[in-house]
């Protein structure tokens, strides 16, 4: 027993002698046994089919916005067209590069506690990051969230470690990829920018401020510079001005939750802030305190001012709120007593609830159908190409990762992402001719006329709020397609001659 826990790097839970290629390690295995049994399905959410298909087409040679178009910034598609290059059509590959994304960000979030604390509580604090980056929802697939984390956390880590201008130069750096892959995070890095010069004058120390502020804002603009660049080169830098910032720019203002729903993001942590440094839980003078505190209002306030909060959304918030809210629980808690800490234990190992089922369903899975692939991504496109149907143009309204599978393409770049179809207040960023959804629907219909329809058995086409392109897209399907094979949950109909 002794061997085993010196194996492991703990011995009694004495953590200092863990050596941080072992807690590395310990965090990726951890997020490996949560994440894994999602490794075989067709997909987990419909942005990561989207960035899939956007990241085949750039491999194919088209940047994104040309050929497919999506709502996000290009360094997303980057990292998955990265994968496709260099391993093809894996979603082992995808998934697992899932699982590192996971491991480096919790790792980070250890490092700032470690700094600031401890080992230990650095540790837990890196296990609960891996966890609520891992679990509940969609968080299993690989997020555009997840991927700005990559970069935003060890930004934010340079930032607190050093304000030499070489650190704060690639810090920059990293907080432009941050920026290229979730533009949301500008609120944060603005705030931080902010604070750098402000800090900076307090002190009066004004040649060293203007040295860092140019050092840090410098490293920005030139990650955003490079992404222009590749448009510009090209002739098409309006397309990337119209796709990367007037279009989600555009879709936060018509798109809004009430604000009932979107005060508590802001009001939360503001609260948690304000009774903490009221309570002396957080040494609010030490600027790695301010800095954290600025990133985490930074990341409320772009929930606030886009308009609306999606569970996977808050993956840019956790890490950076654990690191507050470890440094608060260890001042303000007296140490756990023996009994608690097996509950705590225990609660660790009855959390991942979801990859338990995910493994039990996996295994089923693959004792009834012979392999462990499953989804409707891949059971449809097997049943087409087992029917010789493989070839004819199809038009998938769910399940649109088997397009991929399949080498095809969607038929317009509004149905690249299927509830793009649905959102023609974006459809002037990228020269769709077309100005309404009922007019794209009509056009994929009418004048495209797929040969076959993919749709989900017995659910609406689109969600609710569709009305109208519900009710045209039941009506066309009913009058001009035939149901002819039900495979799992995915109806296949066919075109009526």
């Amino acid at each position: 027993m002794v061997r085993l826990k010196k194996i492991l790097g703990i011995q009694a839970l004495d953590f200092a002698p863990l050596k941080n290629r072992t807690l590395f390690l310990w965090l990726f295995l951890i997020s490996f046994f949560i994440r894994f049994p999602f490794f075989f399905r067709d997909y987990i959410d419909r942005d990561e089919s989207t960035f899939i298909l956007m990241g085949q087409s750039w491999v194919n040679g088209h940047l994104p916005y040309t050929e497919l178009w999506d709502l996000k910034p290009p360094l997303v598609f980057l990292f998955f067209a990265g994968i496709i290059y260099v391993f093809g059509k894996s979603f082992i590959a995808i998934r697992l590069a899932g699982v590192i994304v996971v491991a480096v960000t919790s790792y980070v979030t250890y490092a700032m506690v470690r700094d600031l604390d401890s080992k230990k509580l650095g540790f837990w604090a890196a296990v609960a990051c891996v966890y609520l980056l891992s679990l509940f929802g969609s968080l299993q697939g690989v997020m555009s969230e997840h991927l700005s984390m990559l970069y935003f956390m060890p930004a934010l880590y340079l930032m607190m470690k050093s304000r030499k201008p070489q650190h704060l130069f690639l810090s920059g750096l990293l907080m432009g990829l941050a920026l290229m892959t979730k533009l949301n995070l500008a609120y944060a890095v603005m705030l931080l920018g902010l604070f750098l010069v402000l800090d900076g004058f307090r002190q009066r120390q004004y040649k060293k401020t203007l040295a860092e502020a140019l050092s840090f804002g410098l490293g920005v603009l030139l990650v955003i510079m490079a992404a222009w660049l590749m448009y510009a080169m090209k002739g098409n830098s309006q397309l990337w001005w119209n796709s990367v910032v007037l279009a989600p720019l555009e879709y936060t203002s018509v798109r809004r939750d009430p604000i009932y729903k979107l005060a508590p993001v802001v009001l939360i942590p503001a609260l948690f802030l304000y009774l903490s440094a009221r309570r002396k839980w957080l040494r609010l003078q030490d600027r790695s305190i301010q800095l954290l505190a600025i990133a985490v209002m930074g990341v409320a306030l772009s929930f606030l001012k886009g308009g609306r909060i999606n569970g996977h959304y808050l993956i840019q918030f956790h890490p950076i709120f654990l690191v507050l809210l470890a440094l608060v629980l260890h001042s303000a808690l007296p140490p756990l007593a023996s009994k608690w800490r097996y509950f705590v234990l225990t609660l660790l190992l009855l959390a991942p609830l979801e990859s338990y089922n995910e493994y039990v369903a996996v295994a089923r899975y693959k004792i009834a159908r012979g392999h462990f692939f499953n989804g409707e991504g891949f059971t449809v496109p097997a049943y087409l190409r087992e029917h010789r149907m493989d070839k004819e143009d199809v038009f998938f309204l769910e399940y649109h990762i088997a397009y991929w599978l399949l080498n095809k393409q969607p038929p317009t770049r509004a149905a690249t992402h299927p509830s793009n179809i649905c959102r023609d207040e974006l459809f002037p960023f990228y020269g769709n001719p077309r100005k309404t959804s009922i007019e794209e629907l009509a056009y994929i219909m009418e004048d495209l006329r797929p040969a076959l329809v993919i749709t989900r058995a017995n659910k609406r086409i689109f969600d609710k709020k569709e009305v109208s392109e519900n009710l045209y897209m039941t009506a066309y399907l009913q009058q001009h397609y035939k149901v002819i094979a039900r495979v799992d949950n995915a109806e296949i109909r066919r075109r009526l001659k």
